[in-house]
């Protein structure tokens, strides 16, 4: 059986209120780890994007990864499932992640530059800059990362998966609406 993929990310808007779906790369050189931002953001995240209809995460993180980066990469384990509510303008996030181990192929021209370009496909076909660049896990503590947590669960992995609750800038709803 033949299943023809429509590219159609998960994401879904109702009101003022968005949900997400996506899959971030946990990309370590030695001890550092790879942070991007938009070029118009001032704010660093994990690399990464959102999975597609009928796409196994591996393989959006493995697609977010060559279109962004250029490169094949190795996913590794699942490390995290973090489900973050934030609030961004006007809009209401709730953003399902899937936080994976990744390695950049040996002898990798990436690992050699601290900082560099990449670039994000948008849907209307449109494509924003990405600036990418190596942080010390020493940094992490005074860098506008997120989501927050990052900025020390990422000195030390957990070795099994864990479910992770993040509320950025909102208050945790106590009863459904």
């Amino acid at each position: 059986m033949v299943i023809l993929r429509i590219r159609q990310m998960i994401t879904f808007e109702k009101g003022d209120m968005r949900f997400n779906y996506r899959v971030v790369g946990i990309i370590f050189n030695k001890n550092y780890v790879l942070l991007h931002r938009a070029e118009r953001d001032n704010f660093w995240a994990l690399p990464g994007g959102r999975v597609e209809l009928l796409e196994p995460s591996k393989d959006a993180l493995k697609r977010e990864m060559q279109e962004e980066l250029g490169v094949e990469v190795r996913v590794d384990r699942l490390i995290w499932i973090v489900e973050t509510f934030f609030k961004d303008g006007g809009t209401l996030f709730h953003e399902m992640g899937l936080y994976y181990l990744v390695e950049l192929p040996k002898n990798c021209s990436l690992y050699r530059k601290r900082q560099f370009l990449g670039k994000e496909r948008l849907e209307e076909e449109k494509e924003i800059r990405l600036i990418f660049e190596w942080f010390s896990l020493n940094e992490l503590e005074a860098l506008p990362l997120y989501p927050r947590f990052l900025r020390k669960a990422l000195r030390d992995l957990p070795q099994t998966t864990q479910h992770i609750e993040v509320w950025e800038n909102l208050k945790k709803r106590s009863k459904s609406i």
